[in-house]
């Protein structure tokens, strides 16, 4: 099976690297072209920086899109699949935008596209989910979706160290990018949520400002030490609910007591969960991120092809409508102003620095917070846990 990359960054190498040294059914693989950018110089046969040549070579039977962003990978993958070429990706960001028009062009070509490594990593949740649907309704899905907000959160529980501190460090390793927006304000976590829902729930949502959304950017040492102090950990959670015809979606702080899984969920490691009706609570837990966890996750997509096992088709057809207030929680928050009144109608109780919020919607708590941002643009809140050994439901 001849494959063409399209980017060689820390995925594509990682790609590469695999197929070069391919072991059992992966030396049935072939990479012929990688895509480079205009004017760099390449520094293997197969690199090219003509897409066009790359889709007008009949040989080529699997496309692996790695350049990340929307533009021009969203092309780029249109092109292909009306190449009647199959995709891979494991760019989130992208399918999270434009999930159904990917699937309607699948449908009118003939082609597949596959998107494992795009969610969790190495961690097979695509697959998974995909197999618990096959038998059940997903009713819940939650997770720690993201590894370089766990790896900063966990450093700064163990460590003491100041959130800049740990981010820099972050950086360094190469867990977050120079610009770490995607990761600390909740907006990667955003994207895998929806893709998650997109397929758990047969529908189609975006990202979109308007969705409850909080990030970890303002988190303090001084926080951890308090909720340390309350023997609770805090991780930055997307989570979903469905119920009857709605269904609700958001990213925000969360805290866990000790004895749960999600607090003991290190460094950059994701845990991402599920409930069906039949099967319970499945968890999935590994490394979701890294060159050769994503890489490998991309070469099972590559294999599935080519042995031919069919991932779930959804259509995006169900009725579940979006009701941001389907589910309530309690939550903590730290601000300079005064949020009290704001609060009024959820007997906000003061506890020192922190304001709890009792039984609140949690759209409603979420465009409270915006409004306290305004105001304190240093404010931050996490979810409380209902009861010792798990969060709110």
């Amino acid at each position: 099976m001849n494959i063409a990359i399209l980017g060689f960054g820390t995925v594509g190498s990682g790609v590469y690297k695999i197929i070069k040294n391919a072991k059992r059914q992966a030396q049935n693989l072939h990479v012929k072209h990688i895509l480079i950018r205009k004017n760099k110089k390449p520094i293997l046969p197969e690199m090219t920086d003509s897409i066009d040549e790359i889709l007008n070579d009949p040989d080529v039977d699997v496309v692996v899109e790695v350049i990340g962003g929307i533009e021009p990978a969203h092309q780029y993958i249109v092109d292909a699949l009306k190449h009647h070429k199959h995709v891979i990706t494991a760019n989130k960001a992208v399918i999270a935008q434009y999930m159904d028009e990917f699937t309607q062009v699948v449908a009118e070509n003939d082609a597949k596209f596959y998107f494992e490594s795009s969610v969790g990593g190495g961690i097979p949740w695509i697959q998974g989910l995909e197999r618990a649907l096959r038998v059940d309704d997903v009713n819940r899905i939650q997770g720690i979706f993201n590894g370089t907000s766990n790896f900063i959160l966990d450093q700064m529980h163990r460590t003491g160290k100041p959130f800049n501190e740990v981010l820099m460090e972050a950086q360094q390793l190469g867990y977050a990018e120079a610009d770490p927006s995607a990761d600390i304000d909740g907006i990667d976590v955003a994207n895998k949520l929806c893709i998650s829902v997109d397929i758990a729930y047969d529908l189609f949502i975006k990202p979109t400002e308007e969705l409850p959304i909080f990030g970890i950017r303002n988190i303090t040492e001084d926080d951890m030490t308090h909720f340390d102090k309350l023997g609770m950990t805090i991780k930055l959670m997307g989570k979903s609910h469905q119920r009857g015809q709605e269904f609700d979606y958001m990213v925000e702080p969360t805290l866990y007591y000790g004895d749960t899984l999600e607090a003991h969920t290190r460094d950059n490691y994701n845990l991402i969960s599920l409930i069906g009706e039949t099967i319970g609570t499945l968890k999935f837990m590994g490394q979701g991120a890294g060159q050769l966890p994503t890489a490998n996750a991309v070469i099972q997509d590559i294999l599935d092809i080519f042995q031919g096992k069919e991932h779930l088709k959804r259509e995006f057809k169900s009725s579940f409508k979006f009701q941001p207030n389907l589910t309530r929680n309690n939550y903590i928050v730290r601000s300079e102003i005064d949020c009290s009144q704001l609060f009024g109608d959820y007997a906000p109780e003061l506890l020192g620095d922190y304001l709890i919020v009792h039984d609140i919607p949690v759209g409603e708590m979420h465009t409270m917070m915006r409004q306290v941002l305004q105001r304190d643009e240093t404010a931050f809140m996490a979810s409380l846990p209902t009861k010792k050994g798990g969060a709110a439901k």
